[in-house]
């Protein structure tokens, strides 16, 4: 008997990371389901082929002013500053249209984390209209939002979730949630598409660079964190041998990597030995990430592919589930996550970097001894389910 499986909270493949996730639990389905891919992006999803693999669906349709619905969402942002009315009305309308499926799957793992978490909330109580079971997949969750009532209603209400790593696995314990699984993120099974280098990225000596607007709008406008990757590349160009190739990740208007990656490649415009990396699909750009030497990554699945091709890895943190997926891959976050609010001055970045390739060898003879069983865990994902 064929199962009908909804995944949703999918922003859409612009972001490398969203489309791993889609793709990776996608595999992990059985053969015999027939899938939806609810999106915020389609567009996005043809371009990168996820249309190949199951059917996209836009996980928002527009509203009418003149609708009942919109009158009063409209009234409670005027009168109660209350936004988020506004925001679901266009997901409404989307999810109300849906038929009824055996499961639905949210793969959004951090989408608690922001501020407009309860947005969130209220879409998870509409899906569970549409489905006999909901499961949040590969989740991470900040400490403070265990405090909220309301969140704590509504992750209660979920048939099963997985945890991507130990810190929000024992937040959950703790507040008294026990259908919970602590899984790694799927995206680790991600598998790797050869990729042909460009004449400056030289396999096995290359630095790769991530950086994103995300992470820079958590700088607070100090500029530190952009001289912590000039004083990095500058590192690299003047004390090694290596080449630096800068690696974006998610290429969405207004959160695009290219513009933070040109930026600091404008810094270095004399030196033939930085390159500038194209968009590509995620296993395409796992294929760059896999022939460097070293990766230094603010975007979390851009730091999963390297780990995952056992790439010393370097990552730049703001939440839990940096610090998180490090512990539970070297027992510490301490020397593998940079926290962007502890950067003391603009050498920190490099310092930190120079530990990690005193490390280089006890490093990567870990993760090559490691990774193997770490993402054989995600297997479980396929019995649960």
């Amino acid at each position: 008997m064929n199962r009908k499986v909804l995944i949703y909270n999918h922003g859409g493949s612009g972001n490398h990371g969203c489309e791993a996730l889609a793709r990776t639990v996608i595999s992990l389905l059985s053969d015999t389901d027939e899938i939806d891919l609810l999106s915020e992006e389609p567009g996005q999803d043809q371009h990168y082929e996820l249309t190949s693999l199951c059917s996209v669906m836009p996980a928002k349709l527009h509203s009418s002013k003149k609708d009942l619905s919109f009158i009063k969402a409209y009234a409670s942002l005027k009168i109660k500053k209350d936004y988020y009315e506004m925001d679901f009305l266009d997901y409404r309308r989307a999810i109300s249209k849906l038929g009824n499926y055996d499961l639905a799957i949210s793969i959004g793992g951090d989408v608690y984390c922001y501020d407009y978490y309860p947005l969130y909330i209220k879409i998870h109580q509409l899906i569970r209209e549409h489905a006999k079971k909901t499961v949040l997949l590969g989740c991470s969750l900040e400490k403070h939002l265990f405090e909220d009532d309301q969140f704590l209603i509504n992750i209660r209400t979920y048939d099963l979730i997985t945890a991507r790593e130990s810190m929000t696995y024992e937040y959950l314990k703790a507040a008294g949630i026990h259908n919970v699984e602590l899984i790694p993120d799927t995206a680790f099974t991600l598998p790797v598409i050869d990729v042909s280098l460009p004449e400056s990225f030289i396999s096995g000596n290359t630095v790769g660079i991530n950086l994103s607007p995300l992470v820079l709008e958590r700088d607070q406008g100090k500029g530190l964190l952009v001289e912590n990757y000039k004083a990095l590349i500058k590192y690299v160009l003047n004390e090694t041998d290596m080449n630096i190739a800068l690696i974006p990740h998610v290429v969405w208007t207004g959160n695009d990597d290219r513009k933070a990656l040109e930026m600091l490649r404008d810094s270095f415009k004399d030196s033939d030995r930085i390159v500038m990396i194209d968009d590509h699909n995620c296993m395409e750009l796992k294929g760059f990430i896999s022939k460097c030497r070293f990766f230094i990554g603010a975007r979390t699945h851009a730091t999963i592919a390297a780990y995952s091709s056992c790439v010393p890895t370097l990552v730049l943190g703001y939440s839990v589930k940096s610090k998180g997926i490090a512990k539970d891959l070297f027992g510490t976050d301490e020397g593998y996550v940079v926290h962007v609010k502890e950067l003391e001055s603009e050498h920190h970045l490099a310092d930190s970097f120079m530990n990690i390739v005193s490390r280089e060898s006890d490093i990567r003879k870990h993760l090559l001894k490691t990774m193997p069983d770490y993402i054989k865990k995600t297997e479980r994902i396929k019995e649960i389910l």
